[in-house]
């Protein structure tokens, strides 16, 4: 099934946000790499949003907000989205190492 994604305000925020850090802090290439290959996992979600479980904080947020994990070793990044009846809606996007969701990032 392939649904519409919408990537909130505060998602692109974030993605903006880490790709600025990447490129201060190693290089410009590998922000664009990391920005390229986010966008593109997350338009992954279109077909299989559903296989990914619930995030953690989820049965806290009493919301069911699911995570897909991207990167690997201590650039694990966590794509923190809900599943609207034909529409993923992509909330926030934190490294794993950061907190979790609370009220006022839905």
């Amino acid at each position: 099934m392939t649904r519409s994604i919408i990537v909130f305000p505060q998602a692109r925020s974030d993605i903006r946000y880490k790709a600025e850090w990447i490129r201060m802090n190693v290089s410009t290439s590998s922000a664009d790499r990391w920005s390229s290959a986010i966008v593109s996992r997350i338009a992954t979600l279109a077909n299989n949003a559903e296989q990914w479980p619930e995030a953690d904080e989820a049965a806290e947020l009493d919301r069911n907000v699911r995570c897909r994990l991207f990167g690997r070793g201590r650039h694990v990044y966590r794509i923190l989205f809900t599943i609207d009846g034909q529409t993923v809606n992509v909330h926030r996007v934190r490294h794993a190492a950061e907190d979790w969701l609370g009220d006022d990032d839905l």
